[in-house]
């Protein structure tokens, strides 16, 4: 970087954002990275209230706030490429304006991403009301690949992106009006081109928010055909950049499992519309038929490939039945001991997933297959006939998963403990087997989160296996009053002390006296319970 040029560019698309924006113009203007190594870009799509009014003061209190005033496109993609052609900054940042950044968020990813020489560079995210990737940020990533680390959880552009790389590549987001997945389209093409690309798991970066009343463009239930077609250009940009095989299975598996099968799970299913449901399932159906290899849904768990196999065969009465199911699922988890020992605290947790009162569980197939138990009604006999293959979970019962996760309550921030676990299979009342989760972490308050402990934590253990995922808090109140403090454990199994009585008075009139109104008392007692 030469001297005086502008290590980022902070680009923020917006639109009637009104003092909405005050969270993240704070968290911009606490930055640890001095205001003249970086500048925030506002883009504001034809505002119609007095946000354009608040971003020109804003332009005007400090020199590195920018302003630009665009027509209205009704969608972030025009706003943010606009963004990208004003940057002067070595990398470019893209922000939400309903979302905000952790203090050090930018000197962090800028030195990371300087340090391992990244094109693009995703910072540790926390969500609030919102989905966050979980697996990708449990480490440090220096050189993710898609070969070797779950990057395509995180399709979001809310990353940091080298701006010669943009511009090398062309990479830019779909101008063509309100086209759903438009992150998709540049991030995966991101994701195919990058000569590196690095993850910081051990600061949170970035906050990501639901507007209150869930008014994000982005929260609003789909439109199938627009959405889908969409989404099969985003298959192409995968399929242009590889060729058939695993590699290719494993990312096309990603859509399948989280923009497909996840709409049709669960309470999701179960409170959207019929006819809104019959048309997901159609394009859902024509895509596992038209563009998914063999190898793409036999690679998900036993539960979610047969929802899978559910969709593309149109049976949506039984996909609901395993919704019903499924909304029932839950971790009943115990605590077995904990002990505090200075600044580390050892936890100790047993647990199980149960669905009403039944175990989630598994039965034996004649040949040796053990198959996951859906207990739905009135399923037809060709179902079970042709989904032996959809709901074999031999494999997956050989590697289940134990987490336990420590979340701060205040700002949400969660982070994944080393665990040692077991699990045990072990015979249920109704025949078949069912799984039982052993496991044991211990919390060193001096080096989580660095040390920046102050506050309140809760613990939370969390089951998966077979498809089926659940969390349950553990009985446990952590607070450290300062950060690297030892922390404070309080065991909410536990009644609160009984607050302390006033001392009796003992002369020989206050003794008669309470010697009189005890025996009065037993007798009143006596006499209640006699009547």
């Amino acid at each position: 970087m030469t001297a005086g040029a502008l290590k980022v560019s902070v680009v923020v698309p917006t639109y009637n954002s009104g003092e909405g924006l005050d969270r993240l113009v704070a968290s911009l203007l606490r930055q640890s990275l001095p205001a003249d190594e970086f500048e925030v870009i506002f883009v504001d799509d034809g505002s119609t209230d007095t946000t354009p009014a608040r971003l020109e003061a804003l332009a005007a209190a400090h020199p590195h706030f920018h302003v630009l005033h665009a027509e209205r496109s009704g969608w972030p993609s025009r706003p943010r490429n606009l963004g990208v052609a004003r940057a002067r900054g070595e990398y470019v940042q893209f922000v939400d304006d309903d979302d905000w950044l952790a203090d050090e968020a930018l000197a962090r990813l800028y030195g990371y991403a300087t340090e391992h020489g990244a094109d693009v560079a995703i910072g540790r995210m926390v969500g609030h009301g919102r989905s966050v990737p979980r697996d990708l940020f449990r480490v440090n990533r220096p050189d993710a690949t898609l070969a070797d680390a779950p990057l395509m959880e995180s399709l979001t552009c809310h990353k940091m992106f080298r701006r010669a790389f943009l511009s090398r590549h062309d990479l830019r987001f779909p101008e063509e009006g309100r086209k759903r997945l438009e992150d998709h389209h540049l991030v995966t093409r991101a994701y195919l081109l990058s000569r590196r690309t690095c993850v910081l798991a051990d600061y949170t970066c970035y906050h990501h928010s639901r507007r209150p009343g869930g008014g994000n463009l982005t929260a609003a239930r789909i439109e199938p055909e627009g959405y889908f077609r969409s989404l099969r250009e985003v298959l192409d940009i995968v399929d242009a950049h590889t060729t058939p095989g695993p590699l290719r299975d494993r990312l096309h598996q990603r859509w399948l499992r989280i923009e497909m099968v996840r709409r049709l799970r669960g309470a999701r299913l179960r409170n959207a519309p019929r006819d809104w449901v019959d048309e997901v399932v159609a394009e859902v159906g024509r895509t596992v038929r038209e563009r998914f290899a063999p190898g793409v849904a036999a690679g998900l768990p036993a539960l979610e490939r047969t929802i899978a196999g559910l969709a593309e065969r149109g049976r949506v009465e039984d996909l609901f039945r395993i919704a019903g199911w499924e909304t029932g699922v839950q971790a009943k988890v115990r605590l077995k001991t904990y002990e505090l020992t200075g600044h580390r605290l050892t936890v100790a947790v047993s647990g199980r997933l149960r669905s009403g009162d039944r175990p989630v569980s598994y039965d034996r197939a004649p040949d040796g297959r053990e198959l996951l138990d859906l207990p739905v009604e009135d399923v037809p006999t060709e179902l079970v006939d042709c989904s032996d293959e959809l709901l074999t979970a031999t494999d997956e019962l050989r590697r289940p998963r134990l987490d336990v996760v420590a979340r701060r309550v205040d700002d949400g921030d969660e982070f994944y403990l080393p665990v040692s676990f077991e699990v045990d299979r072990l015979p249920h009342r109704w025949g078949g087997l069912r799984l039982m989760w052993q496991g044991r972490t211990t919390i060193d308050f001096r080096t989580l989160n660095g040390g920046r402990t102050r506050g309140e934590w809760i613990l939370t253990a969390r089951l998966t296996g077979s498809g089926c995922e659940a969390d349950a808090k553990l009985p446990l109140a952590v607070t450290c009053a300062g950060d690297g403090a030892r922390p404070v454990v309080v065991d909410e199994r536990q009644p609160p002390p009984r607050p302390a009585q006033p001392a009796r008075a003992t002369g020989p009139w206050q003794r008669l006296r309470r010697a009189v109104r005890q025996r009065l008392g037993r007798s009143a007692g006596q006499s209640v319970r006699t009547s």
